[in-house]
């Protein structure tokens, strides 16, 4: 049986594209890693708009001050400022310095979180990723407990869980870079909209998936293969997934463009994510299911 849109038939080419965009995000998470904020590292942020300066001149101004800053520039004329945990009196001195180069610097942020508080913010946000995915991916396995046939139920979560990883390491490789040229940086922000990722590519997997598991109903009398049947899934629903990536992508993208500095690097994360979960959902999650399948079928 044949299909207008042949999602399955190109499997090897859709997850070849998407390992090779992983692999990417691996160089970049190893060669760059990633730029941690004081959220986690502990320690001050000072992040101003200093027009006619440089990080030269600012590291300078600070150090003369009697800091040790580490300084780096943001998009413009934005300045990130980062020192051991300082006071409300120190910090108005640094910024005091700060202004004897630059007279029309303003203020952004300024954040000190210490370093024990860091460690457990840090912790709290891998265990809570974690436990989300261990319990998203019983959820799924008992969701489809009753579709055993060609393929186990588990399998159905597994492949959910290798969408999400997908969905979240490209936002990673993409913000190590960032980080590393622009400043940007990995916050409790970031970890907010990294768990919105997971959400949202989960949510949007689970509607092919379970597509796939009434069409397996369906026809459970064997008039369609497995992978026609996954094949005609996705083209139900691709759509659906479609739209609704369009329509939550353009006030993401409104935000980001008028929004101001310190909500775009959680906007650009969203965005990322979103558009590697609408890509994951139908040429990652499907594809993989039924090239296991055919590897399991090659094996016995």
């Amino acid at each position: 049986m044949k299909f207008s849109l042949n999602v399955i038939g190109h499997s090897k080419l859709w997850l070849g594209i998407s390992g090779a965009i992983i692999v990417a995000a691996f160089i970049s998470l190893f060669a760059y890693g990633l730029n941690f904020g004081i959220d986690f590292t502990g320690g001050s942020l000072l992040q101003v708009n200093a027009p006619a300066s440089s990080v030269e001149s600012l590291r300078d101004v600070v150090t003369q001050a009697g800091f040790e800053p580490v300084v780096q520039q943001g998009e413009g004329d934005a300045y990130f400022v980062r020192l051991a945990p300082v006071t409300e009196e120190q910090h108005q001195t640094i910024f005091t310095a700060v202004k004897t180069i630059s007279p029309d610097a303003t203020e952004i942020r300024f954040d000190t979180v210490g370093p024990v508080i860091g460690g457990e913010l840090e912790n709290a946000s891998l265990k809570a990723t974690g436990l989300m995915l261990l319990l998203i991916t019983l959820y799924v396995a008992w969701a489809f407990r009753k579709v055993t046939r060609p393929v186990a139920s588990w399998k159905y979560g597994v492949v959910t869980m290798i969408a999400a990883f997908h969905d979240v390491i490209i936002p990673l490789g993409v913000f190590a870079i960032l980080g590393h040229y622009f400043g940007y940086q990995v916050d409790m922000a970031f970890v907010a909209a990294v768990l919105t990722i997971l959400g949202y590519s989960i949510n949007d997997t689970i509607v092919v998936l379970d597509r796939t598991r009434e069409n397996l109903i369906r026809h459970r009398h064997g008039d369609m293969s497995f992978g026609d049947t996954v094949n005609k899934s996705v083209v139900e629903t691709i759509a659906r997934s479609l739209n609704t990536t369009f329509a939550t992508l353009l006030p993401l993208l409104a935000v980001f463009i008028v929004g101001g500095p310190t909500t775009r690097p959680f906007v650009l994360a969203l965005i990322i994510g979103m558009l590697s979960g609408a890509y994951s959902s139908i040429f990652v999650a499907s594809p993989l299911l039924v090239e296991w399948e055919k590897w399991r079928a090659r094996r016995t």
